[in-house]
Order: C-alpha cells, then structure tokens, then sequence
C-alpha cells in the first residue's frame, strides 16, 4: 500500500521519491507491453474510447436489437448462398426464420427492423442456380 504523503515535504518531491525508490525495487520492470506503441495512438479521440475499448475486447455488440437482428439476417443470407447442400440452405433460413418471425410477433427495442421471412423455396432454387 502506498503511504501518505508526510506534512511539509512537497508533492512533487514525495511522489518522485515513490516512483524512484519503485524502479529501484524493479516494479517497473518486464511489463507487459514494455517497448511497444501505444494502441489506437493514431485514431481519433472520443469521450467513449474506455467503452468502445472495452466492447472490442469482450467481443460485445452495441447494436440496438433490430438492427443486430437485421445484421443477423445479412448474415444468414450470406452463409445460406455459401451453403453445402440444400438441407445446410433450408435449415439456416429456417433458423433465422423463426428469429423474424418472433421479432414481428414482438418487436425489438430500437429502429423498425422491416424485415419479412426468407422464401426458402426461392432460396433454394437460387443456391441451385449459382451451383451450375
């Protein structure tokens, strides 16, 4: 625990003596990231850099709900025209089906999602079309 700064001795003084006698105990020694820049130096600052930061690292999404379901659904027609087979096509609409289905029933929090279910028979023959 750091001690408290003693009456009459300057702050200035007080903390470069802590710091001192932490090198010489070798604190600062070996830490991680030692010698390298500092990330996101050349990006633009922001108020909610600290939030943003942490977001990435934990792979968290900002998204209102619509729209993470809108971004889903991109998604899903994506991977459903780099599909397999017809049966991977059929179950990956499918799925994503029922997520939209649900959101009509009951709406998401944030921007109307405007989304309607995939015709996974016109899908399919689609994904048959691209395959010849």
């Amino acid at each position: 625990m750091t001690e408290r700064k003693p009456p009459g001795v300057s702050f200035e003084t007080w903390a470069d003596r802590q710091i001192r006698e932490a090198e010489e105990r070798g604190d600062f020694a070996n830490l991680p990231g030692a010698g390298k820049p500092l990330p996101a130096l050349d990006k633009p600052y922001t108020e909610q850099w600290w939030i943003e930061r942490k977001m990435r690292d934990e792979n968290l999404t900002y998204l209102p709900p619509s729209l993470a379901l809108r971004k889903e659904a991109e998604e899903a027609r994506e991977e459903a025209a780099a599909a397999r087979s017809e049966r991977q096509v059929r179950e990956i609409l499918g799925e994503i089906n029922r997520k939209i289905a649900e959101a009509i029933r009951h709406p998401p929090e944030g921007p109307p999602h405007r989304l309607v279910p995939f015709d996974i028979e016109t899908a399919v023959n689609e994904w048959r079309a691209a395959r010849k």
